[in-house]
């Protein structure tokens, strides 16, 4: 079975049919779907939906945070906000990460240096949130990877994962040290996406999350469709073809590492 550590079941992209991808991604083997939040107007929002899908397939879990695309018309109060609601929900067994948080530089207006200083501060206090409930963490890490680390060495979070990483193979070997996991999906499916299938053909299997990020990053043979949790067993056998591998054992050594990104999914795949 597959575990997608990553995807916006909630995004308008899916309409009125969320429950109805998680449910076909179920029959496609696709056993987890983590949601993670963007913004405080949608925590309500992705604790719903894991629980409605998690009712009909027992595939979701959700994680809560404020995207960096989200802080420029975040508050303060969001992060006071953000933390009761990781106090109120950390009895809930579907609650199983903070997320999705992080730096993006790769929008103009967020290199502002005033965007800048927000979203650090924002992440910083979110990484102090996931480190004070002892919870990992989705970092998003768009032309931001030397950034993100710096706070991570600052204030070091029960681990998580860099989703859709395309970094270095050093800051890859960095994020490992610092006990993250590195994120790949759709994007390393297409042919001309040199330095990301280099990365997810050699860096070590035991560090590899699977994802979709659904509906984004759409692999190419649906590419510019819409993506889509469904997709996952074929982006891992793709991922399988890189490493010259048998899809079963991708998908092993995927599920082993999910599970030690996300260790709070470990009791809802028992």
């Amino acid at each position: 079975m597959w575990i997608d550590t990553h995807c916006h079941l909630d995004a308008h992209e899916f309409g009125a049919q969320s429950l109805e991808v998680a449910q076909r991604a179920g029959q496609e083997g696709v056993s987890m779907i983590v949601i993670p939040a963007v913004a405080r107007a949608n925590f309500g929002e992705v604790a719903a939906l894991a629980a409605q899908s998690h009712a009909l397939s027992k595939n979701a879990s959700y994680a809560l945070g404020i995207h960096p695309i989200y802080v420029p018309q975040a508050q303060d109060e969001d992060l006071v906000a953000l933390r009761q609601a990781v106090e109120a929900a950390i009895g809930d067994p579907l609650f199983v990460a903070i997320g999705e948080i992080g730096l993006d530089f790769f929008i103009p207006m967020l290199c502002e240096p005033a965007m800048r200083e927000k979203q650090e501060r924002f992440f910083r206090e979110q990484l102090r949130i996931a480190r004070d409930f002892g919870l990992p963490v989705l970092t998003h890490v768009r032309r931001s990877q030397d950034q993100v680390l710096k706070h991570l060495r600052q204030i070091t979070p029960a681990g998580g994962i860099a989703h859709a990483f395309n970094g270095s193979f050093q800051q890859a070997e960095t994020f490992i040290r610092l006990g993250m996991h590195l994120g790949f999906g759709g994007a390393m499916t297409f042919t001309r996406a040199l330095q990301i299938r280099r990365l997810a053909s050699e860096l070590p299997l035991d560090a590899i999350v699977l994802e979709t990020d659904a509906p984004d990053i759409s692999p190419s043979w649906i590419h510019p469709a819409r993506n889509s949790p469904e997709q996952l067993p074929a982006i891992g056998a793709a991922l399988a073809g890189l490493r010259g591998m048998d899809a079963a054992e991708v998908r092993q050594a995927a599920w082993r590492n999910s599970l030690a990104a996300i260790p709070r999914l470990g009791p809802l795949l028992a």
